[in-house]
Formats: structure tokens, sequence, C-alpha cells
């Protein structure tokens, strides 16, 4: 059995680990939000009609951050309808999703639910039928204090302090030729700069040149780039759009979802790869975006907001009967097999944390999510919960550079490593986290050199492991998939530790000196 050997050094530091890059994202499509947070009659819901066994499991993944309302919802909606007494509220055709939108969940319901749950919103304005006027305007409605027409409707719908919103997504895939309102690099970089530029003047955000801020808290300004890398546009739609906004946002945002499909050629050791395939993706934006820094003379470094992000099943039901009120759509059960390839993505964002500071799993709740729920009936965690939930809670801190000798194996991609993996280092907690995903079809001997940390001593080992890569958790076998304990690894001479992982098996050792 070959050894692969990793190597990590407390100095070698990519970057700061955001909080917001273990964020997630609700939209309206399917049951994320009826019948997901929201379903008023349930056992649990509060007076606001918040399913309170979601509400804590959404605490114990322990999410910061929450993108709503969409998503292609977003391009179609109109943020008026979703505010005021229900009875008024009109109902309408979701033309995103060939669904009925009854519109009594809106605005104020979810920043209600934020602050149940602890959650920051991240709110999007609508760029394909909306105006820039609309965007000013919701963004007056949640921060303006009031004394305006739109401030104070706020204030008579029952929120007499402003939401004082920070994070603002300037549309969703634009794009794309699916989206409602779908526009040209040029004419959503044009309509995105000015949108931005009204927003942040609604938020109090004075012009440059005047020398003055009188806003609590700036706006942090997320511009839509590129759905995927398969786009025809990728990456010029992103260099465009960046070159006419960059002086005005704060991040760029990326969309990608990694599929198992069984008519490949070699189905399991392409959706192995994604990890890998993430990883260039990424890569590719860094690139693009210190291209336009250099063109535009700035000295702002934009981010990523990747906030769009999963496994997405091919076969999992898109459509149900035409306009169905909450219908049951991509609502994916996970798989081991999925879990495996989740854990890679989560070592690829924290790999990626000097310029990827924003993630959003999508979504939370129903749809492709870590949470499933039964109208009326209980919620269970998938499988895809359990890496998520370990990570967001523990990986924390700096991420630090790692090399490995991990032998590889080809795929659609090109290559990838059967080894995958991220160390995090917490100065402050004085902790040390491994995650490690062996993607080999037999067992693997790892040794990890972790210097100059201090002694480490471990203090949890985790490991998910299982013969059966379409096993899954189900409403009759919700524990039929999770984290195993195992006995703590030996340390040796302070920073040396070997460990076995089984085929096919994701493990999470956790360290403290």
């Amino acid at each position: 059995m070959k050894r692969t050997k990793i190597f990590a050094d407390a100095n070698l530091v990519i970057g700061k680990v955001d909080p917001n890059l273990y964020g997630s994202f609700v939209e309206h499509l399917g049951r994320a939000v009826y019948e997901g947070i929201y379903e008023p009659g349930h056992p649990t819901a509060d007076e606001n009609g918040f399913r309170g066994d979601v509400a804590s499991l959404v605490k114990e993944l322990n999410v910061p951050i929450v993108r709503y309302p969409g998503g292609n919802f977003l391009s179609g909606y109109n943020w008026r309808d979703g505010i005021g007494p229900r009875e008024n509220r009109p109902t309408r055709l979701d033309l995103a999703w060939f669904s009925t939108e009854t519109n009594e969940f809106g605005t104020d319901e979810f920043m209600k639910w934020c602050h149940l749950t602890g959650i920051e919103p991240m709110m999007g304005v609508n760029m394909g039928t909306g105006s820039i006027k609309d965007a000013a305007e919701l963004v007056e409605y949640c921060n303006h204090a009031g004394g305006t027409t739109i401030s104070n409707l706020r204030r008579a719908n029952g929120a007499e302090e402003p939401y004082n919103v920070r994070y603002w997504c300037i549309g969703n895939e634009m794009d794309g030729a699916w989206q409602i309102g779908h526009l040209t690099a040029e004419e959503y970089g044009r309509k995105a700069l000015e949108a931005a530029k009204v927003m942040r003047w609604a938020n109090g955000e004075l012009k440059e040149e005047s020398g003055r801020n009188w806003a609590k808290s700036p706006l942090k300004l997320i511009v839509s780039g590129s759905s995927t890398h398969e786009m025809k546009t990728f990456p010029e739609w992103d260099r465009v759009v960046l070159e006419q906004t960059y002086k005005q946002v704060d991040y760029l945002s990326m969309h990608r979802y990694y599929m198992y499909d069984e008519d490949r050629e070699d189905p399991l050791e392409d959706f192995l790869g994604s990890a890998d395939d993430m990883n260039e993706y990424i890569g590719t934006l860094k690139a693009t975006i210190e291209y336009v820094r250099a063109k535009v003379r700035s000295q702002k470094r934009v981010k990523i907001s990747f906030d769009e992000w999963n496994i997405w099943s091919v076969t999992a039901p898109r459509r149900e009967p035409l306009w169905k009120r909450a219908p049951h759509l991509l609502e994916d059960v996970y798989t081991f097999r999925d879990m495996l390839v989740f854990a890679g993505l989560m070592n690829t964002l924290l790999n990626n944390c000097d310029t990827v500071t924003i993630g959003c799993l999508a979504q939370l709740v129903n749809v492709i999510a870590p949470i499933m729920t039964k109208k009326g009936g209980e919620a269970i965690r998938q499988t895809i919960f359990y890496p998520f939930k370990l990570l967001s809670n523990a990986a924390r801190g700096e991420t630090v550079r790692t090399f490995s000798d991990s032998a590889r194996f080809s795929n659609m991609y090109g290559y990838a490593r059967f080894i995958n993996e991220a160390v995090n280092h917490d100065r402050e907690k004085r902790t040390v986290c491994v995650s490690l995903c062996n993607y080999g079809q037999s067992e693997s001997e790892v040794e990890l050199e972790l210097r100059s940390f201090g002694t480490l001593k471990a203090t949890e080992y985790v490991e998910m492991k299982d013969t059966d890569l379409d096993a899954a958790n189900t409403f009759t076998t919700p524990d039929r998939i999770v984290p195993r304990r195992r006995d703590l690894p030996r340390v040796k001479d302070g920073s040396r530790v070997i460990l076995r992982l089984p085929a096919m098996s994701w493990s999470f050792v956790k360290f403290t000196y």
C-alpha cells in the first residue's frame, strides 16, 4: 500500500476563512419556502408560521448568511407583491418554475425568520423584469429609517426599525437564455452599474467625489458572473461585466452544480473529479478579476461570492403539473456517493478562501438541500448535512496550504487526486482541523506532517464510509448514513499522524495544542 504524504505548515497561510463561506440559499422554488422554512399549522410552527424543527436544524448547521428570494425566481419577482396584509397580496404565475406564487411569504417574513435563526440576510434585486428604481426602492424599504412613503410602508407593516441589510445580489444568472429578461454582458453590465449606484445612494452612500458617506453600514454588492464555466460566454462575460462595474461592486458571483450521470463513459471517476474541476473554475475567475483590477487601475480587490453550489441529480423531478403551489421540485435524495463529492467541494472552497469569501449552499431545505421535510411531519438530515455541519462548526480561522504526493486518476476534467484534503488552523481556539476524502477503491494510508502548530493532540476523529454508494437517509431510515467516531490517532513527535482511510470515505480529524 503506497502511503500518501500531506505536509502543512502554520506559516503557509492561504487566507482567513470568512464565516460567510458557510452560507446557504432559500428561493421561492418548490417546497423551499412553503413546507420548508414556513408551514403554518405544523406542530412545531411558531406564531409566524416558521417550522421550529427546521429552524433548529439550520442552527445546527451554523449557517451565518442566507441568499433570498432567488435564483431564477428573482428575475420575475416584484418585491412589493410580498409585503403588507396577506389578504391583499396578489397571487401570481411564477414563470421561472411554472408554479403559482401566493406571496404569503415575502421580505418582512424573511427578515423575521433571519432574526429567529440568527442569520444575516443576503437580498437580491430583480435585474430581469425589474428596474434600477425598483432596486433602489427595495434598499430604501429595508434600510431607510423612516419619513418617506416607502420606508413608512415597512413601519406600517410592523418593522419600526430598518433591517439594515448589507449584502445585495444585483440580479441572478443574467448570462443565461433561460433567465427572465436575459441580457448580454454589455447590457447587464451597464444596468448593474446604474443599479449599484442608486442602491448605494438610497443607502446614504454619496458620490465618491463628495468625500462624505453618511451610511451607517455601506452595502456589499454582488454582481452576476457566469452561471457555469460551461457557458460559451465564459469568462468573457465576467470580464466585460467587471470592467463596467468594478469600482461599484465588492463581489463577483459564480454558480456551479455537479452531477452523477450513469450515461457517461466513466461516471464514477468523472463525478469524483468534481472538486478538482471546481478548483480550476475558481482559478480562472481569480485570474479574470486580477486582469480587470489591473486594467481599471484599482487598489480594491473584488472577491468571489460562490452563491450557488451543490450536487444536483439529473433524475430529480424538475417539472410538475403547471401552476401548482409549492410543487415537489428538485428534491434530490442525497446518496453516500453524493456526500463524498460534496465533502471534496467543501475542501475546495476552503482552499480558495483568500478569494471566495461568500459561499451559498443551494439550497437549504427540500430543494437540492441538506434538510428534507414532510408536510405536517418530521424533518431529516440528508447525507450532505454532516460534512457541512462539521466543517462549518470547526473549520474556521485560516486555511493553510498543503503539499501532497497523492496519486491521480483520469476523468472528463483531466486528472484528479485520490486523496483530497483541506487543513484549517484557528489560532484563537488553538485548533487544527483536517478534512480528508479518499476517492480510491481501496484503503489508503495517509501520513500527515503538521508543522509549526505546536505540540498537537487529537481530540476528535470521525469517519463516514459505506459499501453501498447508493445508500441514503430517508424518512424510514433517517440515520442510515451518519458520521462514526473512531479511536483517536496517536501524534508522533508532536506533529506526525498516520491514518488509514477506508476506501471511498470522508474523514475529519481535529487537534488541539
